[in-house]
């Protein structure tokens, strides 16, 4: 259990067990439980349980952990320099999002870790957009019923997800609600809470015509779009359990399922290496609207993204999904990442230098563009 992880079943009910969660009264008429109205509480229990070592795993020394409390704590200054050293001008940096219909083929499937990594994902790389070293994550998982295998598998995915990012796991929420989810359904969402330093926090005021555009590969679809993604394998009648020859030897639903990518890491560590020099001047997590659409909010009112499409590779799966779906070239661009996951803005002359680095810390690179004056627009041609 995390300084918050709640079975979202706990109260005085607990107190009043018999077997089978249920009492006689004086008389023949059986008192109502909560369990007679499909929730748990023993099981709830049980899954708090199991969650507890493996949110652990997730703590820094900055995590104060106290077990069973009603709120997490997470020191800033840590009692030490670094902080200070790091931070003069310190700002809190928040986001929340959710993984969408991506959790109904994951449900369908029986599959419940691999979505925790992309409710993490989905909010860190939104937050280190603007620059911002994650701290902590808050996670929320709405169930029909609360399995406690199921529910552990659900936070080890996020707990492993907090681990590629490198924050916290400070708490969260496991709510079993018959009524509202049906059987087998489950819903997961989080939040996040970073810091910057304000003097180097990202902004698109910094943007000048003349700079470059790098991309950085996607592991796949990552958790947009999936709502399509159903739909075409439900209409083209395809066989997720099957390997198909044009996606190599994993099945369809491996490679649906495939987590989004982290790039945490790998961007606050190049940051890191431009302290004082402003080299990378925007930045933008390609989720819902594909790359225009998410290009677009990095950029001033005067100016434009030129991206040539020649200047990566699409993956299969996206011209899998493209011809057994009918899909047109604009609404895949419009929908889907396409294989690129996360982009930078950068100064021209420290492009190269940016691209290696990138490279050396294990990411896929692309020189995708530049920015050129316009009206905020982005080009794809």
């Amino acid at each position: 259990m995390t300084a918050t992880r709640r079975s979202g079943t706990k109260g005085p009910a607990a107190a009043a067990k018999t077997r089978g969660g249920r009492r006689k009264t004086a008389g023949s008429k059986r008192s109502l439980t909560y369990r007679d109205s499909g929730v748990d509480i023993e099981a709830g229990d049980r899954a708090v349980d199991r969650i507890g070592p493996i949110v652990r795993r997730t703590y820094g020394p900055r995590v104060l952990a106290s077990h069973g409390a009603f709120a997490g704590m997470l020191r800033l200054d840590y009692n030490e320099k670094l902080f200070k050293r790091n931070y003069k001008d310190p700002v809190l940096v928040a986001c929340t999002d959710g993984v969408g219909t991506k959790v109904k083929l994951a449900a369908e499937a029986g599959v419940f870790d691999t979505v925790g990594i992309d409710c993490v994902a989905m909010n860190v790389n939104d937050l280190v957009v603007q620059g911002a070293e994650p701290l902590l994550f808050l996670d929320y998982l709405g169930l029909h019923r609360l399995d406690p295998e199921q529910t552990a598998q659900m936070v080890e995915g996020v707990a492993r997800g907090c681990e590629i990012a490198g924050c916290a796991l400070l708490g969260g929420e496991c709510a079993e609600m018959p009524d509202v989810y049906r059987k087998g359904d489950f819903d997961i969402a989080g939040f996040t809470v970073g810091v910057v330093e304000l003097a180097r926090a990202v902004d698109p005021v910094r943007v000048r015509a003349g700079d470059e555009v790098i991309g950085l590969a996607s592991s796949g679809i990552h958790s947009n779009g999936y709502a399509l993604v159903r739909r075409i394998v439900k209409e083209a009648r395809l066989d997720l359990k099957k390997a198909h020859g044009d996606l190599g030897d994993r099945p369809l639903l491996d490679v649906l399922l495939e987590p989004t990518r982290i790039y945490v890491k790998p961007i606050l560590k190049l940051l890191s290496g431009y302290r004082r020099k402003k080299a990378v001047s925007g930045m933008a997590h390609i989720t819902g609207g594909g790359i225009a659409g998410n290009i677009c909010r990095a950029l001033p009112e005067n100016l434009d993204a030129e991206i040539d499409l020649a200047s990566w590779t699409v993956p299969p799966i996206f011209r899998f999904l493209q011809r057994h779906g009918g899909v047109a070239e604009e609404e895949m661009f419009r929908v889907f990442n396409m294989g690129v996951g996360f982009t930078l803005i950068v100064r021209p002359t420290f492009a190269d230098a940016i691209a290696r680095k990138l490279e050396r810390s294990g990411e896929q690179v692309f020189r995708l563009g530049r920015i050129v004056k316009g009206s905020g627009e982005v080009r794809l041609a």
